[in-house]
């Protein structure tokens, strides 16, 4: 039997629980709802900042050596997404199910769609790498992806996720089939398709994992200068030609210059990866300068090498051959990724208007609907005003395939 007329509320609260349930990337990172942001007018397109806890190195022995407690923000732009659709004043006697399946969800899944596909090309930023591009992962991937998360000194608190493409998803389950796992496990496994956990992670299968398509490369690219530090890596050796060479997001690395454990400083035994920034082009001799995360660092704090890098060591690019295409699967703590949203404005002057915030994951919600005498229609917009940044891409892997 239908209910009563349905309210803005009711519609509202339903939007929220349906998009909630549609953001596998977005319900595992660190969200943050920032209702004072909204009081201080906040439009698309401002910035706010997430703060980044200090790192510190310690002593040794009783002698007191007070450290820096450096703060470091990273910016969060905010976007604003939304889906706008219209109903007859008739539908709103319909039960919140019916109305639900017919108009809310199809909105909604449009809206979550665009929150995981801008949350997911934060991959860009991750330079820790496992697997091969073109390749599809396996359960010793997952391994090598954990591992890699251990030797960053990731937390060990249960909150690591990994989000894998259907088909590697798929493989991983035909992959993991024989190994020791709970007999309830592989019965949800086999009912479902999907891979559900394990190697240390929360599983999840996303259809919104972006793919990669490497630079163009070139040549024999070398380090050129020996004792460099910092985002800047300046190269020669590329083929002799004004042209594009990497993308942003390519990785590399660069020999002998091994990554170090965040806490002990002590060499992995790995060499570092780089992510590249920004696009890089070559100049007409070869000459180019790579923007690279992480920084090069060789002590204190914030040390990310062992060394610098010497005069001539040699690049290898790890994120395909020229132009090669790859999915970008992720594993990461749910401290690598920040997820925040802002109240919107509640307008006058219209039909109806409601906001809502869940409890659980900080999203905020705004619905807005008016009516149309004319055609006795009822125009609903739902946007989020949304921003993402990425806050620790050490507590991050790629996994490519």
């Amino acid at each position: 039997m239908a209910n009563n007329l349905l309210t803005i509320g009711m519609i509202t609260r339903e939007s929220l629980r349906i998009l909630e349930n549609m953001l596998p990337f977005t319900k595992n990172v660190n969200t943050q709802y920032e209702s004072a942001f909204a009081q201080d007018g906040r439009k698309i397109g401002d910035s706010i900042n997430i703060r980044k806890p200090p790192r510190y190195v310690g002593r040794d022995g009783p002698l007191l050596q007070v450290e820096s407690s450096v703060e470091s923000t990273v910016p969060l732009t905010l976007q604003q997404s939304g889906c706008d659709i219209s109903f007859s004043s008739k539908d709103m006697t319909l039960s919140i199910d019916d109305f639900s399946k017919r108009f809310i969800q199809p909105a909604i899944a449009t809206v979550a769609n665009k929150i995981e596909v801008a949350g997911m090309n934060l991959y860009r930023d991750v330079y820790n790498v496992v697997g091969t591009p073109g390749t599809l992962p396996t359960a010793a991937t997952l391994g090598q992806a954990n591992a890699l998360l251990d030797a960053s000194s990731t937390p060990m608190d249960g909150l690591r996720t990994v989000i894998l493409e259907p088909y590697a998803t798929a493989n991983l389950v035909q992959d993991t089939k024989g190994l020791f796992q709970s007999s309830s496990i592989i019965s949800e496994q086999y009912k479902s398709g999907r891979f559900a956990e394990g190697f240390g992670f929360n599983a999840y299968t996303g259809q919104n994992i972006p793919t990669h398509t490497a630079g163009p490369q070139g040549g024999t690219p070398a380090v050129n200068g020996a004792g460099q530090s910092g985002s800047n890596l300046v190269t020669n050796g590329w083929t002799a030609a004004a042209a594009l060479r990497l993308r942003r997001g390519d990785t590399f690395t660069i020999a002998n210059v091994f990554a170090v454990n965040a806490q002990s400083r002590a060499s992995t035994g790995k060499l570092q990866s780089f992510v590249v920034t920004a696009d890089v082009s070559s100049d007409g001799a070869g000459n180019a300068t790579i923007p690279i995360s992480p920084a090069i660092v060789t002590s204190g704090q914030f040390q990310t090498v062992d060394s610098a890098p010497a005069g001539g060591a040699l690049l290898t690019v790890t994120s395909g051959t020229s132009a090669q295409v790859s999915k970008q699967n992720l594993a990461y703590h749910r401290d690598a990724f920040t997820f925040a949203t802002v109240d919107m404005e509640i307008p006058r002057g219209v039909h109806m208007a409601e906001r809502v915030v869940s409890r659980a994951s900080g999203i905020s919600l705004r619905a807005v609907q008016a009516y149309d005498i004319n055609t006795d229609q009822m125009p609903l917009r739902l946007d989020v005003l949304y921003g993402w940044a990425t806050t620790r891409p050490e507590f991050a892997v790629r996994i490519e395939g």
